[in-house]
């Protein structure tokens, strides 16, 4: 398994590190992914995310290429700002879901850990013009700093008002003196910042020390893969794998927001207007269950007893003290206050259907 510049820092941690897309990753520390939950939602805690991947795409015809593959529109990206995108394969299918920032010279492109390599061989096996495409995943680290005081806890370390950076926007800069690529943008809901640098182990260290040491006084504290994914689904962001993949498409998984089908041609847009034009089938919702009963993914969902859909992610929800989880319906069942079964071990247990976010954050 590859380790992260912070693997020293999560076992002086005392966490608990399981297998992920080939990591050694911190999935809880000793306080407990409640805990650690609470803290992103009342303070602030710090993530280690270096596993994600970064892609660097450079050349003439850089912008072209981005359009044609991902379903959001670049020429609206802007230098300094990042932009929530998708990849589709050619039958409207999700490759990956995915950041795309505008460097300048050059774009940043941010996708899911377990999806580096298809994502590049994808990606690549498209290119045309002048285009490079460069994986720059082993030599990025990446922290995220998430959190209603993580903006107190980071400005003392850093060298731009970290104040004056807008939602999905980025500047260059240093934090405890490293320099980096400092972005607003988040997967918690929270107030919260990323932090792109070198991946080396003493730089990392410095950081990792420096902001736990600024942030002692709210409490801060390191946060694992459990309480990402707690802390998500309570905002009701999809994840690949789970909620979103290569059998659904954006707007059956809610992601028409994104999809700019006047933009011109990409990659998957004629699948996608044979599903505008047909309906979607099927919607993903989001549910709440029942106190602290648990739906997991791949529960079926029923309505009288017939099987609609089935639950894609599932947990307990710190904030609401109850059961929460998303999952695919058919459409006419797909409104919220309607009732669906989760079959639990064999019984049908009544879960209604909300909006997401299922919280408003802090």
């Amino acid at each position: 398994m590859k380790r992260t510049p912070f693997h020293a820092k999560h076992v002086q941690a005392g966490a608990k590190l399981i297998e992920f897309a080939g990591f050694e990753m911190p999935v809880q520390y000793a306080s407990g992914i409640v805990q650690e939950h609470r803290a992103v939602r009342s303070t602030v805690g710090v993530f280690d995310v270096s596993h994600m991947g970064e892609f660097e795409v450079r050349g003439r015809d850089a912008a072209t290429f981005l359009q044609q593959m991902t379903v959001n529109d670049i020429r609206k990206l802007e230098q300094g700002k990042a932009q929530y995108s998708a990849i589709l394969y050619e039958d409207g299918g999700i490759v990956d879901d995915l950041l795309v920032y505008h460097c300048g010279d050059f774009y940043m492109l941010v996708v899911n850990a377990a999806n580096i390599a298809k994502d590049y061989d994808w990606l690549q096996s498209h290119l045309s013009g002048d285009v490079k495409l460069e994986d720059a995943s082993d030599r990025t680290a990446l922290l995220a700093v998430q959190g209603p005081k993580s903006l107190e806890t980071l400005q003392p370390l850093c060298s731009i008002d970290l104040g004056s950076l807008a939602y999905y926007r980025f500047q260059t800069g240093t934090v405890a003196g490293v320099p980096m690529m400092i972005s607003r943008t988040g997967y918690t809901g929270e107030l919260g910042f990323e932090l792109y640098f070198e991946a080396d182990e003493t730089k990392a260290a410095a950081v990792w020390d420096a902001i736990f040491e600024s942030g002692k006084r709210f409490g801060i504290a390191p946060v694992g893969l459990g309480a990402r994914d707690t802390l998500r689904l309570e905002m009701g962001f999809c994840l690949y794998g789970n909620d979103i993949d290569q059998t659904t498409n954006p707007f059956e998984a809610g992601l028409g927001w994104i999809t700019k089908m006047d933009k011109g041609d990409f990659v998957g847009r004629q699948a996608l207007v044979r599903v505008q034009e047909d309906g979607v089938k099927r919607k993903l919702v989001g549910f709440t269950l029942p106190e602290k009963t648990l739906a997991r993914h791949g529960y079926a969902l029923k309505d009288g007893g017939t099987v609609v859909g089935t639950v894609t992610s599932g947990t307990f929800s710190p904030v609401l003290q109850r059961g929460i989880g998303m999952g695919y319906v058919t459409r006419d069942l797909a409104t919220p206050g309607r009732t669906v079964g989760v079959d639990i071990r064999g019984k049908d247990v009544p879960a209604t259907i909300v909006k997401v976010p299922f919280i408003r954050p802090s």
